[in-house]
């Protein structure tokens, strides 16, 4: 397999040109963070519970041009918000409110927050930044990125800018951790670390395992040509991205922080009835065994909570062996078995998504879908037959803008319906 075809040299010499414009510096003294969108094929909303988890990053992403301000100022300018970010990297930064002034926030009016959530991030562990940076980020020209964490792609990218102009020595591992505190402590969501381990980890074509109780995580490749002639390793795939249109901000969605609180719940009442009340109430802490016995005393929707979980992590670890065997069309009966529990028992998902979800199942040399990203926004993943990949997403693009011609509308069509492969992790350029 060859690199990752992204991003182009046309890319990075626009946006060269652009910071050089910016700050006055020469286009050969602009860097360029290249931080991409991922997938996350199996593990979905168990993240959070220390669950096992499996992602790679797509061909698509979050550029950001910089150089060091060479002062305590950080300039900002984006390719997809309107007006300037600035402020100086010895402010005191504050954790965002949450609750009712989250509802207040929309992405115009916040696009700033990340790079400060990122400064924030790094004082709280007591990183000495000495200079700020001059810097314009975008994302991929016409793209829907709901549900394909760009947050976490524009967090990791400023990240990375701001070490890699302050001469830090940071390792993925450490930034998962720093990117988990832009998430969770300043713009108050409750995530787990999927979306940045897979972005900061990621190798080009592999699968990343993550268990996200350990930390610990591996990369499995799918098997070299010739290998084994049993398996289905030679039915090249691409990866399908089908955009419902809907937008809403998680912070602003209490049915995401709500989904973690019951799961906590289900671990708790799972924990305190099987004599391990101390652990810590996550799932993952949690014997499959204990489960098993004492899983009755769940209320429903706690139960439907746990059933996921459990259910889940079995598919992960059945994923990364047909991954590892080249059996992607069982890879993706996977997909759609995980994506039909999150409706059912994580219950996430709009009527358009679900709509949108049954689509893609009907359209040529789909393998399987199922929701990408928390499920109440954003888009459909799958993973289709290559050489059907053209004529899956012209289906999907005629079909659902019969069933939802409002939200379609609003969607740029050329990207409605996005065909890309497999990338890299995210790396300064």
């Amino acid at each position: 397999m060859g690199g990752s075809s992204w991003p182009s040299e046309t890319q990075l010499n626009e946006i060269r040109e652009i910071v050089s414009e910016m700050s006055g510096r020469g286009r050969e003294q602009v860097r360029v963070v290249a931080s991409p969108y991922r997938i996350c094929p199996l593990g979905a909303h168990i993240d959070h519970q220390g669950g096992i988890v499996s992602a790679m990053t797509i061909n698509r992403g979050i550029l950001l041009g910089f150089v060091p301000s060479g002062d305590n100022q950080v300039i900002l300018r984006s390719g997809q918000f309107k007006g300037g970010v600035r402020f100086r990297i010895d402010e005191v930064l504050c954790p965002m409110n949450n609750g009712n002034d989250a509802s207040k926030r929309d992405e115009e009016s916040d696009w700033g927050s990340y790079a400060r959530g990122a400064v924030y991030a790094l004082q709280s562990k007591k990183t000495c930044l000495v200079q700020g940076i001059i810097g314009y980020i975008c994302g991929t020209e016409g793209m829907d990125s709901s549900g394909i964490s760009s947050s976490a792609a524009v967090g990791v990218a400023y990240l990375m800018a701001l070490e890699n102009a302050n001469n830090l020595i940071v390792s993925p591992e450490e930034n998962i951790e720093f990117d988990r505190l832009i998430e969770n402590e300043f713009r108050g969501l409750r995530n787990g670390i999927l979306d940045q381990s897979a972005i900061l980890l990621s190798s080009y074509g592999s699968l990343l395992c993550m268990n996200c109780k350990t930390k610990k995580h591996k990369l499995v490749h799918p098997p070299k040509l010739g290998t084994n002639h049993e398996t289905e390793w030679q039915e090249a795939y691409k990866i399908l991205l089908a955009f419902s249109g809907l937008k809403q901000a998680l912070t602003e969605n209490s049915g995401y922080n709500r989904r973690v609180g019951e799961c906590q719940e289900a671990a708790t009442v799972l924990l305190n009835a099987s004599g391990n009340g101390a652990a810590e109430p996550v799932l993952s802490n949690v014997e499959p065994e204990a489960y098993q016995t004492h899983k009755y005393v769940l209320k429903p929707n706690l139960a439907k909570r746990a059933e996921h979980f459990f259910s889940e992590n079995m598919r992960v670890i059945k994923g990364l062996e047909a991954w590892a065997s080249g059996r992607f069309k069982d890879f993706g009966t996977l997909i759609t078995e995980s994506g039909l529990s999150s409706i059912q028992n994580y219950e996430c998902g709009s009527k358009p998504l679900i709509q949108l979800r049954e689509i893609v199942l009907r359209a040529p040399g789909v393998f399987g879908a199922r929701f990408s990203g928390a499920g109440f926004r954003g888009c459909c993943v799958a993973l289709v037959d290559a050489n059907l990949a053209a004529e899956a997403a012209s289906f999907v693009r005629e079909e659902y803008s019969k069933l939802q011609p409002d939200l379609a509308s609003h969607l740029n069509q050329v990207h409605a319906v996005v065909i890309c492969e497999a990338g890299d992790c995210a790396r300064v350029i």
